[in-house]
């Protein structure tokens, strides 16, 4: 999972950039960068790891001058957390300058990457992203936006991009609209993102989405769009709505605080918890749900669980030692809540089971008499192929015990999780058109047959 930003036609589009990338920061936290294009088609790029707050000093931002730039931030699905795989890709080639950026994964990305190494390209990164500014650069349409589809062909899996080439922007989703990546205008100047709390930051009007399957192009002409077909069916990531996009944005077209509490009503319908005295959220990205679930269980929300903002999300830490450290110091229990008191926690997901085994160790030292564990998603069974750092079955607790077997290893009294028929009754938009291949098994396009080649190369 990954954060792309794009700008065409403002006096300081790196400066906007900048800005935009703030509200993308909870999608990803190992790198950051930001490409500029001058008018005179002269390019810059600054790339650094770790956060955007920490990332770009005010001279180098103040070098990145133009009309045109495109962001990222980087949570590495596959592929190694060096500043190589830093992006926005840049390259230079025949027609002048490529750069993209990328949010999603691509599960034939490893044959054609093959197929191009064969021929005699040459990699600078395992990134499956690298893949697709290879293809641009060898086809054989002139007009950017025919390139790019000409590229684009033959992909499968995930993809919402922005891509500069020379001076146009460009702008694609795949044809199942597995990723999100909405439109907005800032003044005369024309933004994408992946969500659309990026154009909330800067002031920008959202417009629309960009459709599934679609091309934006933007140049001196104005803007235009192809349309590619769809899918027959559309693949939303309903992962999404539950944890990854941030409660004020809105993602697929929907508010996702909205998707959030709805999630959290439902959850208290199917899986009630009638000797407890409170609800508390699992904070941050549960505290919607958890005020749904205190909405349809009569329950009185508290906050039982303080989070220390300056540490950053959990589950995308790109290894096991980092989440296992930033749990120690994520969270503290509030005694005074909990002492005594038969509790309900709320949280969107158990990946790994060890941040929320870590979590129910600390209720039980704050003194809570039960602790009853509810899940406003159905239990992660499957790997993802599409975006999201669970490719290893075994990395899955779900996947390895029953419900009964989690809860014992959690140390809860009580474990209860939302239905897939829950889920997606609830979810703006469903029942149709999402993804839900990690709870499910029921994936979108054939799994890739290599796991680890297909880790190598994303």
């Amino acid at each position: 999972m990954c954060g792309i930003f794009g700008i065409y036609g403002s006096e300081d589009a790196a400066r906007v950039t900048h800005l935009g990338l703030y509200s993308l920061q909870h999608r990803g936290q190992e790198s950051a960068g930001i490409v500029a294009v001058a008018s005179d088609g002269n390019a810059r790029m600054v790339r650094k790891m770790g956060l955007v707050s920490d990332g770009f000093e005010e001279e180098r931002i103040r070098e990145l001058r133009g009309p045109i730039a495109i962001g990222h931030t980087r949570y590495s699905t596959a592929g190694s957390s060096t500043i190589d795989n830093a992006q926005p890709v840049f390259v230079r080639f025949r027609g002048g300058h490529i750069a993209l950026a990328h949010n999603g994964n691509l599960t034939n990305a490893f044959e054609y990457r093959g197929a191009l190494e064969a021929e005699g390209s040459i990699f600078a990164s395992t990134m499956d992203s690298e893949v697709i500014v290879h293809r641009i650069a060898k086809a054989r349409s002139a007009a950017p936006e025919d390139a790019l589809a000409e590229a684009l062909s033959g992909f499968e899996g995930a993809y919402s991009i922005v891509v500069i080439i020379g001076t146009t922007l460009l702008a694609a989703r795949d044809p199942q609209g597995f990723r999100p990546l909405t439109m907005g205008k800032l003044g005369n100047a024309w933004v994408f993102a992946s969500e659309s709390c990026a154009l909330d930051i800067i002031g920008a009007t959202i417009v629309r989405d960009v459709e599934p399957g679609e091309i934006i192009t933007v140049d001196d002409r104005g803007m235009r769009s192809v349309r590619r077909p769809q899918a027959a069916e559309l693949h939303r990531c309903v992962f999404e709505h539950i944890y990854f996009a941030r409660p004020d944005s809105r993602v697929f077209g929907a508010s996702v605080d909205r998707a959030r509490r709805a999630l959290g009503r439902q959850l208290a319908l199917e899986q009630p918890a009638p000797s407890a005295d409170l609800v508390f959220a699992v904070p941050d990205s549960s505290n919607a749900a958890a005020l749904g679930y205190a909405e349809a269980s009569g329950l009185r929300l508290e906050h039982a669980l303080i989070r220390n903002h300056y540490v950053g999300r959990t589950f995308i830490q790109p290894t096991q030692a980092g989440r296992d450290a930033k749990v120690k110091v994520k969270y503290n229990a509030v005694r005074e809540v909990l002492e005594g008191k038969s509790v309900v926690m709320v949280d969107d997901s158990i990946v790994r089971g060890t941040t929320t085994r870590g979590l129910v160790t600390l209720l039980r030292a704050a003194g809570a008499r039960e602790v009853h564990m509810r899940v406003s998603s159905p239990p992660i069974t499957g790997p993802c192929y599409y975006g999201i750092d669970t490719p290893e079955r075994a990395q899955l607790i779900a996947a390895r015990m029953s419900v009964e077997e989690v809860g014992r290893v959690i140390g809860v009294d009580s474990l209860g999780y939302l239905s897939l028929e829950g889920l997606l009754k609830a979810v703006p938009g469903g029942p149709g058109g999402f993804c839900h291949a990690c709870f499910s098994g029921q994936y979108p396009t054939k799994p890739p047959v290599d796991i680890k080649r297909y880790r190598s190369v994303g």
